[in-house]
């Protein structure tokens, strides 16, 4: 991490959130390991350094095995420690039917689990999370209405700090998700209605690990019942039909449960189940 490299727009902007963050002794950060709360977290250490910083990060059957192998490896590179908080809003009814409130109720459970478990025994002032100033001015984000709920800051919004100025910013610094692709929990590849499972998101994280290790840059698996709808950028599609890897990932998926495995043509559709329910502009995480 190279926070003396920030210069011009990013310097300016990496002093709007010192200052917003003046007065907190000792912050935890609500961390999944995107470019987002990476580069808050990045942002914090430079105005309050390493030892008041706590990188806080959700682990439930939602998050993929490869995104908290991630977030840790990044944690390590910006030199903060990382708290797991487990948290359990799979077991709550209004989580499970997956509906368009889904994320409040997740984002409402790892709040109330920092405030009850973590706050004292870690000593923070204050939470934060990364919301941009983009994802202020969205509709399909319910998360936001738990983190008003709790009191927990968002400096970037608040210093209009857009997705391409974060990832800007993340570059200067030279961390390592400055151009990481989205990588919403595993719940959104269920469509909404659909109840979220423990062996559903299992059997997403099975397959979609397989696509990864088959040398792949992005891919979503949407679950479907018996079918794994695999989805890809539009450039890679072509090496999913070799014979070696079409091989690869049809065994993936039965093992893992599918009784079918597809190739989205359309490739990866960021937001789909979102807009399909919500009907906001392209650009939904999902």
């Amino acid at each position: 991490m190279t926070p003396q490299a920030l210069s011009g727009e990013a310097l300016e902007l990496a002093d709007a959130v010192s200052t917003q963050l003046q007065g907190v002794g000792r912050l935890g950060v609500a961390y999944s390991g995107g470019v987002d709360s990476a580069t808050l977290l990045a942002l914090a250490v430079r105005a309050l350094g390493t030892e008041d910083v706590v990188a806080l990060l959700g682990v439930s059957p939602s998050l993929a095995r490869r995104e908290r192998r991630l977030a840790h490896q990044v944690a390590a590179v910006i030199g903060v420690e990382v708290v797991e908080v487990h948290t359990h809003e799979g077991e709550n009814p209004d989580y499970q039917k997956n509906d368009g409130s889904r994320c409040f109720h997740c984002k409402d459970e790892l709040f109330t689990r920092i405030g009850d478990d973590v706050v004292g025994d870690q000593g923070l002032d204050a939470v934060a999370y990364g919301e941009n100033a983009d994802d202020a001015t969205r509709h399909d984000r319910p998360g936001a209405g738990a983190a008003t709920r709790h009191r927990v800051l968002r400096p970037l919004s608040v210093v209009g700090m857009t997705k391409p100025q974060v990832r800007a910013v993340a570059r200067a610094m030279s961390l390592p998700v400055a151009d990481k692709p989205a990588a919403p929990c595993l719940a959104s590849r269920v469509p909404f209605g659909q109840q979220v499972t423990p062996e559903k998101l299992r059997q997403i994280d099975d397959l979609e690990d397989a696509v990864y290790q088959q040398g792949f840059s992005d891919c979503r698996v949407r679950h479907h019942g018996t079918v794994g709808r695999i989805e890809l950028p539009t450039d890679e599609l072509a090496r999913a039909m070799e014979p070696g890897i079409r091989a690869a990932l049809v065994a993936a998926g039965k093992d893992t449960g599918f009784q079918h495995v597809t190739i989205d043509l359309d490739g990866i559709r960021s937001g789909l189940f979102s807009l399909q329910v919500i009907g906001t502009g392209a650009g939904a995480h999902g």
